[in-house]
């Protein structure tokens, strides 16, 4: 290397050492300045942190079941010549829905029953004859055999006219009529769906690990989107005694008494069921938490001192919290705040440790236990 190379990479060390320290003594200047003037402080809005009785509960969304439910059409096929009923009826067990044309099924009926009506008089009269000794015994017999096919016949005729007529299996709501008078129905086509709506079930699922915490005749309560706010009572009926090896689930079904009927099948449905006794926990808005990776922390405000217009000077203080269950808008906090403690609810993005605040509540985030939507 030369001499004049030398003294070149001298002039460059020195020009890039005076840039360098020339910027950091702009930037010590410039904190000197910040530290001399006093950060400005952000604007949060903050709660007062407060303990509240915490019920434990399991929450699962599921849907509702009719107890008794089904779609009615008939066992044979038939034309429509009458409907008794009208979509939306309540109707009793056994009441006439619809009838088929059976004209041709009666006719035949008559005649089975006339040759039936002629084999009991033909056992009779051998049957007399047979006693004076008149007809054997294989003669009795055969008569006796074809009066129970006459019989059984006419049993068999009788169903099949009786299958013309279909009729409510079970007291119910119907639903919207399927057919029209003067239409061919063949066998299976649905005529009308009808429902039992009072009591109705409520089928759910829950975590295999909760099945310990369940429990036929535990309490429930039910709510569903149409009725916003309307919380209905049941109780849990059957719990499924096998465990979907798919999900690892276990399915729970509850009923509920319906007797307004303004619950129907199909419905979804959000379901809880309060397990254990009641702790009181510290509550906050979920806003209020910032989760991170390492840790959920929290931000409290603290007052440090007096400014220079004598007025509390407020800061921020970096908290680590544990965090519980959660409900609606809240979380329980197990760990890390106290009641009475100002926590930060919104702002939190502008602060670190030591970062003066200015309060402003003047629009509070929500903090509803069990909100519920709102048309607007």
């Amino acid at each position: 290397m030369t001499k004049r190379m030398i003294i070149m990479l001298i002039l460059v060390g020195l020009l890039f050492g005076g840039i360098f320290g020339f910027l950091a003594f702009k930037a010590h200047m410039v904190k000197k300045f910040m530290t001399s003037r006093g950060m400005p402080p952000q604007t949060v809005s903050t709660i007062k942190a407060a303990s509240q009785d915490w019920q434990r509960r399991l929450e699962a969304v599921g849907s509702l079941q009719a107890v008794r439910g089904a779609d009615l059409a008939p066992e044979v096929s038939g034309l429509v010549v009458k409907i008794n009923f009208k979509s939306g009826q309540e109707v009793k067990a056994g009441a006439l829905l619809v009838e088929l044309d059976a004209s041709s099924d009666r006719a035949k009926l008559q005649a089975l029953k006339a040759t039936a009506e002629f084999a009991r008089k033909t056992y009779r009269r051998d049957r007399q004859q047979f006693l004076g000794h008149a007809v054997s015994q294989a003669t009795l017999d055969a008569d006796m055999a074809r009066l129970e096919s006459s019989r059984a016949q006419v049993a068999e005729q009788q169903a099949l006219v009786g299958k013309k007529f279909i009729r409510a299996p079970f007291a119910g709501r119907l639903g919207i009529r399927a057919v029209d008078l003067g239409q061919y129905l063949h066998p299976g086509a649905k005529i009308v769906t009808l429902q039992a709506l009072d009591p109705i079930f409520v089928d759910f699922y829950l975590p295999q690990r909760t099945i310990s915490q369940v429990a036929l005749g535990q309490a429930v309560t039910v709510r569903v989107d149409a009725f916003a706010g309307k919380i209905f009572a049941g109780k849990i009926s059957a719990i499924n005694p096998k465990v979907d090896p798919d999900t690892r689930n276990i399915r729970v079904r509850a009923m509920l008494r319906n007797p307004d009927h303004l619950l129907v099948p199909g419905m979804f449905a959000t379901t809880d069921i309060e397990v254990g006794r009641p702790q009181s926990l510290v509550t906050l808005p979920q806003t209020a938490i910032s989760y991170n990776p390492y840790g959920n922390i929290v931000y409290l405000v603290k007052q440090k001192g007096r400014g220079r217009d004598g007025r509390p000077r407020l800061v921020a203080e970096q908290k680590f919290v544990t965090t519980g269950a959660t409900r609606g808008d809240q979380v329980a906090i197990l760990k890390g705040v106290q009641p009475g403690s100002v926590v930060v609810t919104s702002g939190q993005i502008k602060l670190h440790n030591g970062t003066p605040v200015l309060i402003n509540n003047s629009i509070e985030p929500a903090n509803d236990a069990a909100p519920t939507p709102r048309d607007e």
